[in-house]
């Protein structure tokens, strides 16, 4: 079969598998779509173009698949676009690219829909929604999974666990896993295998030429670079091959303290967490307790040896005794059920917000602030998480990849969120803002990119370090005009730019 033009080696399963009958004018012609008269009524040029070089099924102005495609997990990132296409191939993507350029209209890329901030839609502007692009395949000899654009992270690590493996994911099992890989990707086994851009192989990547071309370590090694960190800003990733791990199994849980004399039991944990095994890795934070009132959330996961890390006496189990807990529920679970678990403590459809600050630790200083916003949470649905990092994620060099912090830290999430119909907003940001504010002075520079938005951007040029000129140089390199806009890029320092 003679290769499709634009394509330049791509991953398997990237080709498509119908297509709409195409007649020499141009025109995708359907017969339920003509004018009682016999002709075909008149189309916006956009849709018009996009009906004529993608399955008219698939391109949505309107309707029940408009309406689904444009609702994200957070029910305040309200935008509509002009228009949504299914994306089934990359064929489709490739499409919609150069229909938005030849348009001058805004592109966007649904996953998930997990962004807080709801780049995935864009108002007036084209979204390829890749939620038809989840398949998944493994190949468990060489330990690898060939993912569409759209896969979510439950759907990688469901099919992993059949072959006795897991993938690199967050905390979540709805949120895509691409886009989460894309932005470097935090996670709880984040200290045995480092953050999810760490096992990223390759990608196949269609450009802002509407060209299809595949990134790995050997083809467009700058553009490889780039995606392992630097977000979707430099083209749709419409499929992706992930490294595998042989981990299946996890000593997990959930422990619950009273929310009294945390500084204590902050200083206590941080003192046990310091220096420990790389397979351990635990998030800590406050959530609304039961009763109102908050309470610290322990969350731990071991992914070494089964037998030594669910031990009475082992690590894991050891960080119920720091205190008198509410509750403590650990032992050995397949990852695909620690990520339902997260996704059922946050549903989709409530209103949200998020603010993220990088701190060194979440004792001193540091804990009194979180114990504060705990105290002060305006929304029974709310939460301060602080993820780990340390071990694998710390051993690239800075330069490796376009991921801007190797040194242990924690990212912390101050999330928002709560239910309403959009008028009492105000009070809910206005915690986020001022936790984010009281967190300043004590924060390292920059931030977790996927969580911040166009208002950060001092964090966002420090969040990539010494590795923000050379993001912008592959950025003009492969997307000069800025087709792609996914999360934000930091500003250039040099004098005169580029």
């Amino acid at each position: 079969m003679p290769e499709e033009e634009g394509v330049d080696r791509p991953l398997a399963g990237s080709d498509r598998t119908s297509r709409s009958f195409i007649t020499g004018t141009g025109e995708t012609m359907h017969s339920h779509h003509l004018h009682p008269s016999g002709r075909a009524p008149a189309e916006p040029k956009l849709v018009a173009q996009l009906r004529a070089t993608v399955d008219t099924g698939s391109v949505h102005a309107a309707g029940p698949e408009f309406t689904r495609a444009i609702t994200l997990f957070n029910a305040a990132a309200e935008s509509t676009p002009r228009v949504v296409i299914r994306c089934t191939s990359a064929t489709d993507v490739q499409a919609g690219v150069r229909a938005a350029r030849d348009h001058q209209v805004p592109l966007s890329v649904r996953g998930g829909g997990h962004d807080f901030w709801g780049r995935a839609v864009r108002p007036g502007g084209i979204v390829l929604d890749l939620t038809g692009m989840r398949g998944v395949r493994i190949d468990a000899e060489r330990r690898h999974a060939v993912v569409g654009g759209g896969t979510l992270s439950s759907d990688v690590v469901s099919a992993a666990e059949g072959a006795g493996l897991t993938a690199v994911t967050g905390t979540a099992g709805a949120v895509g896993v691409v886009g989460l890989t894309l932005g470097g990707g935090y996670g709880p086994l984040i200290g045995r295998f480092g953050i999810a851009a760490d096992s990223l192989l390759g990608a196949d990547v269609v450009l802002a030429d509407g060209s299809l071309v595949q990134a790995d370590a050997e083809h467009h090694p700058d553009l490889f670079w780039a995606l392992r960190g630097g977000g979707g800003n430099f083209g749709v990733v419409t499929s992706a091959r992930i490294r595998l791990h042989p981990v299946p199994t996890v000593v997990a849980g959930t422990i619950l303290y009273p929310g009294t004399n945390t500084r204590r039991l902050l200083a206590d944990l941080s003192e046990v967490l310091h220096g420990s095994a790389d397979e351990l890795s635990v998030d800590v934070g406050f959530l609304p307790g039961p009763s109102g009132d908050p309470v610290v959330y322990v969350a731990p996961t071991w992914s070494g040896d089964i037998a030594a890390g669910d031990a009475a006496d082992g690590p894991v189990r050891g960080l119920a005794r720091l205190g008198t807990p509410l509750s403590a529920e650990i032992g050995p679970v397949a990852r695909s059920a620690t990520l339902a678990a997260t996704d059922a403590m946050f549903p989709v459809g409530r209103r949200g917000a998020i603010r993220t600050r990088t701190v060194q630790d979440i004792s001193g200083d540091i804990g009194v602030h979180l114990e504060h916003a705990a105290g002060t949470f305006t929304s029974p649905f709310s939460a301060v998480l602080a993820h780990d990092f340390h071990g694998a994620a710390t051993w690239p060099d800075l330069a490796s990849t376009a991921f801007g912090m190797r040194r242990p830290h924690r990212m912390v999430e101050l999330i928002a969120l709560w239910e309403g119909d959009g008028r009492g907003d105000e009070e809910h940001l206005r915690w986020a803002d001022a936790v984010h504010e009281s967190l300043a002075q004590h924060s390292l520079p920059g931030g977790y990119v996927s969580f911040l938005g166009p208002e950060h951007q001092d964090q966002v040029t420090e969040a990539y370090d010494t590795n923000a000129e050379r993001l912008l140089a592959v950025k003009s390199a492969f997307d000069p005009d800025s087709v792609f806009s996914a999360t934000p890029l930091p500003r250039s320092t040099r004098v005169g730019g580029f």
